[in-house]
């Protein structure tokens, strides 16, 4: 389970309304009948139409700076395992995505208890994903699509009679490049913009920086977990606890849906494998040969780059020999930056 927290944009160009973001999570509805349809909901509406989203959010900026967001935006994004594992597909998501607000709410440090109805936020279920740049399939690609792309251009001068080359040459050079390039969909290369297959569903979160009150701020891009500050002669406690937050979120599933975790997907073991790799690995094998097996599969997938291992069966064979062949794996995974 990765969930993850963004702030609004913020940049020269940004706009203050948050009509820009909301029109992109309505994308998928386009040519699609009402019943077809993926509906914003929040805590207490099943459906809350756009307008009302927009209008709810952009009116609840009280006391904020230009320069302050005025939403966050929260991505629950579950695995293929997760998703298979919910019985009543978007009715369990949605329940789930009401408990993972709640425990949004519970991760701020303040003076007072701040609960679900606090807060002003409206979700959206999204059954589609798009490749980025920064996926690793378009990273790896790249090498190869450049290539191509230069060959194509010199075989374009070549024909125009700007420069001399051979076309054939260049042009088995270019089905040689097509046939080793290493992700490819349905025979063509994995290109930015181009569909994911598989279950991509996930979730889009819209909340207010503001409470819904629009009376004090809660902000989860806060520094501190826990802290206390004087202002205007009085002391107030400030923070928000993502680590409780994260590690709530799937704690929640977890006892909702009765899946068994593996070590891999646990957020605090991602964010120890990008800390220390060393450590990772030295506890990953003290779980069962079938749990540190799938695990090196899980990393596989998510494009940590695992050498392959001879990795012994028998507990006392398996610390000292298979740290040492995992040596190369940590180093690979530092220099890549690998991890949550």
């Amino acid at each position: 389970m990765y969930v993850t927290i963004t702030p609004q944009n913020m940049s020269d160009t940004y706009n203050v309304s948050v009509a820009d973001f909301v029109d992109y999570l309505e994308k998928e509805n386009e040519g699609k009948s009402p019943e077809e349809m993926e509906h914003f909901f929040n805590q207490q509406q099943d459906t809350v139409d756009r307008d009302h989203v927009i209008k709810e959010i952009d009116s609840n900026t009280a006391k904020l700076r230009k320069t302050e967001p005025r939403f966050y935006s929260i991505t629950i994004n579950p695995s293929k395992p997760e998703l298979q594992h919910l019985k009543q597909g978007n009715l369990d998501l949605k329940a789930y995505t009401r408990e993972v607000m709640k425990s949004y709410v519970q991760s701020f440090y303040r003076d007072r208890e701040v609960s679900v109805d606090d807060i002003k936020y409206y979700a959206k279920i999204e059954h589609q994903r798009s490749y980025k740049g920064f996926d690793r399939e378009i990273k790896e690609n790249a090498p190869y699509t450049k290539k191509i792309a230069r060959l194509k251009n010199n075989i374009r001068k070549v024909e125009r009679g700007e420069m001399k080359g051979n076309v054939k040459k260049m042009e088995k050079e270019m089905d040689r490049l097509f046939r080793e390039i290493p992700h490819k969909i349905d025979g063509k290369p994995v290109e930015q913009g181009m569909q994911k297959p598989g279950m991509q569903t996930h979730v889009h979160i819209i909340v207010s920086r503001r409470d819904a009150s629009n009376t004090y701020s809660l902000s989860p891009g806060s520094r501190y977990k826990a802290s206390q500050v004087e202002l205007n002669g009085k002391t107030e406690k400030r923070g928000f606890d993502r680590d409780t937050f994260f590690t709530n979120t799937e704690k929640t599933f977890d006892q909702m849906s009765g899946y068994r975790r593996n070590f891999a997907e646990y957020y605090q073991a991602r964010k120890l494998m990008a800390t220390d790799p060393k450590k990772y690995f030295e506890l990953l094998l003290k779980t069962s040969k079938k749990e540190w097996k799938t695990a090196l599969s899980i990393l596989r997938e998510s494009g940590t780059r695992i050498p392959g291992l001879n990795i012994p069966v028998t507990k006392t064979r398996l610390a000292l020999k298979t740290i040492k062949s995992l040596r190369k794996a940590i180093d690979v995974t530092k220099e890549s930056g690998q991890g949550y």
